[in-house]
């Protein structure tokens, strides 16, 4: 045997494990990608999109990083110069910030607790002594620190002030796993990956749009090629790209889209929400502290954990994975060797989730970490409490 026994544990906060449905649409043979059917297939995709982001304008998907739609978002709204505001609490925000610099905008960072969801006051106050900014930046579920934001407050931010500045958010790590509201809350771009609740490999970027984005995109002046929003829309309105697209992965985006449909995003965020609170369970069981230290910004995508006194979490981490082959997340800039981050989101179950905590456990002890008992069976006995979608309460099922 060339390796351990039994299947890997990808527990990262992306990518994600990929669920058998979306692999066996991905298994087939690629069709022409200027034919009628790649054309039905292109269209009942931006459909879905639409429904997912709620978003009534443009999705657009490019074969790219999440990172590359960053750059897209600015690059066809933006003019050399233009001024951004950027919200940075945490790794992710400041790299968004870092590629408006690169491409020559002027950036101003808030700098903000990476604890804490981000607040509306510090954005409303600069917006409204600089009415030059033409675009706000936010992520809403920052995948490093496992925070999420709320957006509604930022957009009444604006619009209170009468402020024409574009809302962007980076919705990479909240679509798919927790409510998220395009055209209901205001957002003028909303950036996303493949990768992460929409449970496929990494490779397509996505950028959902608003009406004033889409008229900003015709006077912006930022070079721009691969990324050109007009020639995507020309070529998506009879269902093709400009650019070879990534067709099996987007056999594998149908897909997934179908199956969260089935399953209702109602359910889809319950059914987030229910394993987030198992892990917090289980981080209060062990006597570990969570990174985010504010309840409502609790993350139903991962939970970043701060490494136990005395604990050289990169150590840790390479004993998962060395001992139970599990890859947990570690931490990102300023957090690299002070936390771990644990993915429950995407494609698992409740014995996936009691498997990952329980690795995280052994692998705690196998370092020396002074962990209290009790963190599986926390997480054990919150999930036994509570109910999974579309499945009955114990009491009601039948036992025949």
């Amino acid at each position: 045997m060339s390796g351990p026994s039994g299947r890997h544990f990808l527990q990262l906060p992306g990518p994600t494990n990929v669920p058998d449905r979306v692999l066996r649409a991905m298994d087939r043979a690629l069709i022409d990608h200027r034919g009628p059917q790649f054309a039905d297939l292109t269209r009942r995709i931006l459909a879905d999109l639409s429904w997912i982001f709620d978003a009534s304008e443009h999705v657009f998907v490019f074969p790219s990083s999440a990172s590359g739609c960053w750059e897209a978002a600015l690059v066809n709204t933006l003019s050399p110069g233009d001024s951004v505001l950027a919200y940075e609490n945490g790794f992710f925000a400041a790299g968004w910030s870092d590629v408006a610099e690169r491409l020559g905008l002027r950036v101003e960072r808030i700098q903000a607790d990476w604890r804490r969801p981000a607040v509306a006051s510090p954005i409303r106050e600069r917006l409204a002594s600089d009415r030059g900014i033409r675009a706000v930046l936010i992520v809403h579920n920052e995948t490093s620190t496992g925070v999420t934001s709320p957006i509604a407050p930022v957009r009444a931010a604006l619009d209170d002030l009468g402020h024409e500045a574009l809302l962007m958010v980076d919705a990479v790590s909240s679509l798919g796993t927790t409510a998220y509201r395009h055209d209901g809350w205001g957002v003028d771009v909303t950036i996303c990956g493949s990768q992460k609740g929409l449970m496929l490999p990494p490779g397509l970027g996505l950028c959902a749009t608003s009406r004033r984005a889409l008229d900003a995109n015709r006077d912006a002046a930022l070079p721009r090629a691969y990324w050109d929003w007009a020639e995507m829309r020309r070529c998506n309105r009879d269902g093709f790209f400009p650019s070879t697209p990534a067709t099996s992965l987007l056999y594998g985006l149908a897909e997934s889209l179908r199956m969260l449909r089935e399953e209702g995003l109602e359910s889809v965020f319950g059914r987030h929400a229910r394993f987030a609170a198992a892990t917090r369970a289980a981080l209060d069981g062990w006597g570990l502290d969570n990174h985010c230290v504010d309840p409502a910004g609790y993350s139903n995508a991962a939970t970043t954990v701060v490494g136990p006194e005395g604990v050289d979490v990169r150590r840790f981490l390479d004993e998962v994975l060395r001992r139970f082959d599990m890859s947990l997340g570690g931490g990102l800039g300023r957090l690299r060797g002070e936390v771990f981050r644990i993915g429950h989101l995407g494609d698992l179950n409740d014995l996936t989730l009691l498997g990952t905590l329980a690795g995280v456990e052994m692998g705690m002890r196998a370092v020396g970490a002074d962990l209290r008992s009790g963190g599986v069976e926390a997480a054990m006995s919150h999930l036994l409490a509570t109910t999974p979608a579309g499945m009955a309460p114990a009491k009601e099922r039948s036992t025949t």
